[in-house]
């Protein structure tokens, strides 16, 4: 059996959320805008998935919007933000370290004539306060920021960024709380953002449905266009199982927060240990201000994919880095706005556990991952490469 240690990409399917999908997969499956009995009773379902999602998050259920997917949700923020606001201005800024759904987004805006801002951050990828106020002009329209990073797993000082938004003058603010969702407690109107955007695959939920707040009375160009759905801010048929799944993955998270936060961390910190005590690791990250089951590491002299497919091969699953750059020839860009050069972001590890990762999964990682790292550092010296490649 897998050991698995990727929850970051994603969190295996929750069996409880799949027992409340199973009725809308099977039998019950109608089309939500039907006005028959099974098209009225998928309505129900929805409605009830609004309302039960907006309650883990202290939202109201009419500000939530179902996607397709977090890279959706985040897509409408950002083009559907910045369209509705272009008369009154065009400078968009964000961070250097974002999803890939908030670069590629900005990149396209950009070709439509949209002035993007890119902050640098530290060490530990956090950004200055000072460096967002520095940036903000009367033209800005939206302010695109992610709660958590995906992939060194630090926790931005959002307060302290949103009241410098606030303080300078009307700009939207757009949250990401894909991968922070699962850990942090989420209560939208405490927040003081304008948009947030969540996945369901980060909490046990299913893959392929995401959500967005929208604070009332914002302005959003769809991005999506058809029928009426989603009160005509997301058109096509709900995906009514994969909704309630989300409510249900989300509304278990909550309830079991401060009993699983404590017991994640604390492995986290074991496997921490651990690993610090192999030649060349470093953490990456902020080393007290991030999420309870993110591990990033850089072991030098290694390649992190051969250190992947090692482990693999050791029946453990993990990864280098955020699942959507997987296969690209270019160091980690979350890493490489941290200052870390080339080659040694190139031996990047994450290690992210879960509700479900057990004290064995860890003495599996523990025993396994020196030897590993051995075998690609004497393969690489042996080459004259510092990961195995040329």
């Amino acid at each position: 059996m897998t050991v698995y240690l990727d929850h970051a990409a994603t969190a295996p399917l929750r069996p409880e959320v799949l027992a409340a999908m199973l009725p809308h997969l099977q039998g019950e499956d109608a089309n939500p805008s039907s006005l028959h009995g099974p098209g009225r009773r998928a309505r129900a379902a929805l409605d009830e998935a609004h309302e039960r999602m907006a309650a883990s998050i202290g939202a109201e259920a009419r500000a939530l919007v179902f996607t397709g997917g977090g890279t959706e949700a985040i897509n409408l923020a950002l083009k559907g933000a910045a369209w509705a606001a272009k008369a009154e201005g065009h400078r968009i800024i964000t961070t250097a370290v974002e999803h890939k759904a908030v670069l590629e987004s900005c990149l396209l805006l950009e070709k439509y004539g949209f002035e993007v801002v890119r902050l640098p951050v530290d060490r530990y990828g956090r950004v200055a306060p000072d460096e967002l106020s520095a940036a903000l002009t009367e033209k800005t329209i939206l302010v695109s920021l992610q709660l958590a990073n995906n992939e060194v797993g630090t926790i931005q000082p959002v307060d302290e960024l949103i009241e410098r938004v606030r303080r300078a003058g009307r700009a939207r603010v757009h949250l990401d709380a894909v991968q922070a969702a699962a850990w942090l407690p989420i209560d939208v109107s405490a927040l003081d953002a304008d948009l947030v955007s969540f996945a369901a695959h980060k909490l046990e939920g299913p893959k392929g449905v995401g959500a967005l707040w929208i604070r009332r009375g914002l302005a959003l160009l769809p991005q999506v266009h058809g029928g009426p759905q989603e009160r005509y801010r997301r058109a096509g048929t709900e995906n009514v199982a994969g909704a309630v799944g989300m409510a249900a993955a989300f509304a278990l998270a909550a309830e079991e927060r401060d009993e699983t936060v404590p017991r994640v961390a604390a492995g986290r910190d074991r496997l921490r240990s651990a690993l610090e005590e192999i030649e060349g690791v470093e953490l990456t990250g902020h080393p007290q201000e991030r999420l309870p089951n993110s591990l990033s590491v850089i072991v030098r002299g290694t390649s992190g994919d051969d250190i992947v497919i090692g482990l693999d091969l050791a029946g453990i699953a993990c990864s280098t880095g955020s699942a959507c750059t997987t296969g690209s020839t270019e160091p980690s860009h979350v890493l490489s706005a941290m200052g870390y050069p080339p080659a040694e972001a190139r031996g990047s590890l994450r290690l992210t556990t879960g509700r479900t990762t057990t004290e064995a999964d860890l003495d599996a990682l523990i025993g396994a991952l020196p030897p590993v790292v051995d075998r690609v550092r004497h393969g690489a010296a042996r080459l004259g490469t510092a990961g195995g490649r040329a």
